[in-house]
């Protein structure tokens, strides 16, 4: 297990499509605990394989951030197949770091996939959990969280973003 370099914005992974896991072996299973020892170093409580440089639909995801450990859910393949309500809270990305900033997001969604042991899952998330999701499934569609907010509101943090990046060359 390894913790792995967080690809970050603008990096051109992250903009990518993933492409489907074709098979679940060994290699699938090393590169998941890498992403899950990799976000809980963060610490955060989701990671897509592409914000690690691997363009394959996968996620992982802990919103007790390794508290419990029946908490952590892996999906090979996921889709989103139902979602609810809207609610709009504040939310961070780990390929964007020291930005925050209100994102509308579904309220509860049901998402599927694959376990590890190659069984089809199905997951149901409200509020925080669901807000996880989504914004992972996100980052396997190459969408990121600028994508999801006011034109006025990216042109703001996009600034912000940039004397991030004056800053930490300079530090």
């Amino acid at each position: 297990m390894a913790i792995r370099e967080i690809r970050k914005y603008p990096d051109p992974v992250l903009r990518k499509k993933a492409a489907p896991v074709k098979i679940i072996d060994g290699d699938l299973r090393k590169l998941v605990d890498d992403m899950v020892d990799t976000m809980y170093a963060e610490p955060g409580v989701g990671l897509a394989a592409p914000q690690i440089g691997v363009s394959l639909r996968l996620l992982v995801t802990d919103i007790t951030v390794g508290e419990k450990p029946d908490s952590l859910i892996v999906l090979v393949n996921p889709k989103i197949v139902s979602a609810s309500g809207r609610v709009i809270e504040e939310e961070g990305c780990l390929s964007i770091p020291d930005i925050r900033a209100e994102i509308p997001r579904a309220e509860s969604v049901e998402i599927r996939g694959w376990d590890l042991d190659q069984q089809e899952v199905s997951v149901k998330g409200r509020g925080y959990l669901a807000r996880a999701f989504q914004h992972e499934m996100d980052h396997l569609d190459g969408i990121l969280i600028w994508d999801r907010m006011s034109k006025i509101q990216r042109e703001v943090l996009k600034n912000e973003w940039k004397r991030y990046q004056r800053d930490a060359v300079k530090g």
